[in-house]
């Protein structure tokens, strides 16, 4: 028996043991469980933001579990899909954040809600009209980061400098929602695009990446975008548009609080059993650095190079540049560690693999060395945060998470059944592992030698044991 059989025999026993809880659920759609479903919404739809759920989602889940009042936790908030679905239930909420983008969405979001719209308006009003960017002497230039050097035409360069100029006569809530505007627009102006692991560049940039030159198709003229984006978010603003009850101030809504930072820093501070339910999607364990797909707002948020290197070490592990992080014995108290680290170092299908990803790379199979590292970090980190979230939550809770199984090295690697194991461990029931009907391909890095198979995208449901 070869080390790959050896894995899926181990997979596969564990597979056994969570059979029952493995349904497939068919109102799971792949775009209800992505951004698809929230482009053309209003509020979401002002940044498109691939990673995130849908509101959608949201509502099917507070329909099917029950959920219909209490305090929400989201520790992986991203542009706050959980927060402002809850909200617009009536239910409260707390997210944590640590990409300044995620978190900068979620405030200007908040800030309009709450917000004098009628002032707001008024502003956006008078932008559109008059354009006072277009008359502006470029005197303030777009803060770029080494890797977002020339993403720009030179005209599309000098109109966004221009708009950042005019900003400088605004103030307050206005400024802010202004400068928001132009954050939506900047992939769709510059020659990059998104692409997971990285920026991908149009080959008319100048750089070179890849064999293949990248053809992003039309790119947009920033007047063009950013007439469009203010338009979109006067529309979305009106009392009598898209928004039912969006300025309704005899609407309930739920609170929203958001904390910025990393919840492997910020979960310990918070109270135990103080949530009723936990609604997340946390990065997964598949090499994508947000920290490089997301630069070109980072830049404009006034993230530096070293604020940028330091994000990226804060993440969750799920870059091949993630290192070690050896202060996280001191964040946790000494219980949580020392039964997240006996749940890690029991686990004999996540240990299998990572003795097999080790073997890889000692033999140069693997198309990064850095993987080992990464998935080992991945899984102690998450364990950290599945005990922690067992500390926080009250008896007869649900935690739901959404989440990819990934394969390196021709290794499936069932997250969802190692997080479930963990889960358990922890003082969790696993209700129900809602999969996908369609699963995700391989990726590109192994299509060639190990095929498309599927991979499971999942939801899992856990519920905090009662005492």
């Amino acid at each position: 028996m070869n080390a790959l059989e050896i894995i899926d025999e181990h997979n596969n026993e564990l597979e056994a043991r969570f059979a029952d809880r493995l349904q497939v659920n068919r109102r799971l759609s792949r775009q209800l469980v992505s951004f698809q479903a929230n482009k053309d919404k209003p509020g979401y739809r002002w940044f498109k933001y691939k990673e995130g759920f849908s509101e959608g989602l949201i509502q099917y889940l507070f329909d099917t579990l029950g959920i219909d009042a209490g305090h929400i936790l989201d520790p992986f908030a991203g542009v706050g899909t959980t927060l402002f679905a809850a909200s617009n239930l009536g239910v409260d909420s707390t997210g944590i954040e640590l990409l300044p983008v995620g978190s900068e969405i979620i405030e200007v979001r908040k800030l309009v809600q709450n917000g004098d719209a009628h002032a707001l308006n008024t502003d956006l009003a008078r932008w559109r009209r008059e354009k006072p960017w277009t008359q502006e002497q470029p005197t303030t230039a777009f803060p770029h980061l080494r890797i977002t050097g020339g993403a720009f035409s030179l005209e599309t360069q000098l109109a966004l400098d221009r708009y950042l100029s005019a900003l400088r006569h605004e103030t307050g809530s206005a400024a802010r929602l202004l400068r928001f505007a132009a954050l939506c627009v900047l992939e769709e102006i510059s020659y990059t695009r998104k692409d997971g692991q990285y920026l991908r560049w149009d080959y008319r940039s100048g750089r070179r990446q890849g064999s293949k030159p990248f053809d992003k198709g039309h790119i947009h003229s920033f007047d063009a975008a950013i007439g469009r984006k203010l338009d979109e978010i006067a529309i979305d603003l009106q009392p009598s548009g898209f928004l039912p009850g969006f300025f309704e101030p005899m609407q309930p809504k739920g609170k929203i609080e958001v904390l910025h930072g990393s919840c492997l820093e910020l979960l310990p501070s918070l109270q135990s059993a103080s949530f009723d339910a936990l609604i997340t999607s946390p990065p997964y364990a598949n090499r994508y650095d947000y920290t490089r797909t997301y630069a070109l707002e980072l830049a404009l948020l006034g993230v530096d190079e070293q604020m940028l290197r330091d994000l990226r070490q804060s993440l969750v592990s799920c870059t091949v540049e993630n290192r070690d992080k050896p202060w996280l014995a001191e964040k946790f108290s000494p219980t949580v560690y020392a039964h997240a680290v006996a749940a890690f170092d029991g686990q004999v299908e996540l240990q299998a693999i990572l003795s097999f990803l080790e073997w890889k790379k000692s033999t140069k199979d693997l198309n990064n060395p850095g993987i080992p590292r990464m998935v080992r970090n991945y899984f102690f980190e998450m364990g950290l945060i599945i005990f922690e979230c067992a500390r926080l939550l009250k008896p007869g809770a649900p935690f739901v998470m959404v989440n990819d199984n990934v394969r390196y090295g021709g290794a499936t690697i069932p997250v969802d059944l190692i997080l479930s194991d963990f889960a358990e461990q922890a003082g969790f029931e696993v209700e129900v592992i809602w999969v996908l009907p369609t699963g995700k391909g391989n990726s590109s890095q192994q299509m060639g030698e190990h095929g498309r198979e599927e991979l499971r995208k999942c939801i899992y449901v856990w519920r905090r044991k009662r005492d």
